[in-house]
């Protein structure tokens, strides 16, 4: 067809084609039981729900300034100081529609055309497809399980002498391994990004669902960074497309521009409402007591199935799995697994290209009777 794109051609995301056969086999009448999508089963906190529903009667919902509501970006700069001990200034946030635009935000404010973004391997896909779609490269650094998945400097330096890097994306929890990146390695990163002038962004949307250690943001470390975070995973908000960015003070109006031109603003109900999330602790708290409730079972069984980690589940909410005892192909177990026992699990294929036909993600984000249904199906199964 005359007109069609290369930056369309990105690679599909295979989780989501396997939600979509999952979602034909439910609408068919099928007990479907996912440990594929990465979100959680919970609703947002009931403080956020009050917030929402107040301002939909009383509030004239409009655009906003394209950083955000300024009570919105002082609530997150609240944050923080009482989670982090991190004083970030107001002025320095950004409320973006999901972390998903603080990518492209992030990335089209660091790089110019072509330019090379390092991220892991295995690792989310979507970073590799904007990188792809906004005419930039991506470098993929393969992780090593003997290093918790965590990239060392050396890694990074091999790949900025082969060619110079622009950016550095490093996600701690990571998706789709849970591992964690530990303090001596993540700053040993920024202080060679600083010293290269390569830009280190920092996804920590898996924040606050750690279950070994206590969160650390990189802002701790250095205030030249860009952090991107977001309401869609701890504090169960996938639905309201709101997340935040903090950036260097040299950022914020490039940020600014760019985002008045591609997004307007964050959408106004969620901005209002989100913030209350900050306060409903105990309330997120105990769904997160489910999910590590499902990590104990997971962590108990699957090894039993001849299904091994690949990576340490510290934090996040899934588990990198081995599965080649039972298969070189796990798009073809993904599917075999939902056709015959109706038990959704993301292929490896998305997080790794080259090695992912060995592995599979599977999301313990479900309420603890599907994650135990779904363990109990495929124990009868995967020994047949």
């Amino acid at each position: 067809m005359a007109g069609m794109s290369a930056r369309g051609a990105v690679e599909p995301f295979h989780a989501m084609d396997v939600l979509r056969e999952a979602n034909a086999l439910a609408d068919a009448g099928r007990d479907v039981l996912s440990l594929a999508v990465g979100q959680p089963s919970a609703s947002a906190p009931v403080g956020v729900l009050d917030a929402a529903e107040h301002a939909l009667r009383n509030a004239r919902l409009g655009y906003t300034d394209a950083l955000g509501r300024t009570d919105s970006r002082r609530a997150v700069a609240r944050h923080y100081a009482d989670h982090y001990g991190v004083e970030v200034p107001a002025e320095r946030i950004a409320l973006t529609t999901g972390s998903s635009a603080g990518f492209s935000l992030a990335f089209l404010a660091v790089t110019d055309p072509g330019g090379r973004i390092a991220i892991t391997a295995p690792g989310y896909p979507a970073y590799r497809n904007i990188i792809k779609a906004l005419s930039l490269e991506a470098v993929e650094i393969e992780t090593d399980p003997d290093e918790d998945h965590m990239v060392t400097v050396a890694m990074l330096e091999a790949a900025h002498r082969e060619k110079p890097l622009s950016a550095l994306l490093i996600a701690s929890p990571a998706n789709p391994t849970g591992a964690v990146t530990d303090r001596h390695h993540m700053n040993g990163l920024m202080d060679f990004c600083r010293d290269e002038g390569i830009a280190f962004i920092s996804d920590e949307i898996y924040h606050r669902l750690r279950y070994t250690g206590d969160d650390r943001t990189a802002l701790a470390h250095s205030h030249d960074v860009i952090v991107i975070n977001s309401f869609s995973k701890y504090y169960c908000m996938t639905g309201w497309r709101i997340g935040w960015m903090v950036l260097p003070e040299e950022l914020v109006r490039p940020v600014e521009r760019l985002a008045q031109s591609l997004y307007i603003s964050a959408p106004d109900l969620a901005q209002i409402a989100a913030p209350k999330a900050f306060e409903c602790t105990q309330e997120l708290d105990r769904i997160k007591d489910g999910y590590r409730a499902n990590r104990a079972l997971l962590l108990k069984r699957l090894p039993a199935m001849g299904i091994s980690f690949a990576a340490p589940p510290d934090g996040a909410f899934y588990a990198w799995c081995d599965v080649s005892r039972h298969t070189n192909d796990s798009m073809d177990l993904a599917r075999r697994m939902l056709a015959e026992i109706n038990v959704a699990a993301a292929p490896g294929l998305d997080f790794d290209p080259v090695n992912g036909h060995r592995f599979m993600r599977f999301s313990y984000a479900g309420s603890g009777e599907t994650v135990a249904r779904a363990i109990a199906r495929m124990e009868n199964w995967i020994g047949k």
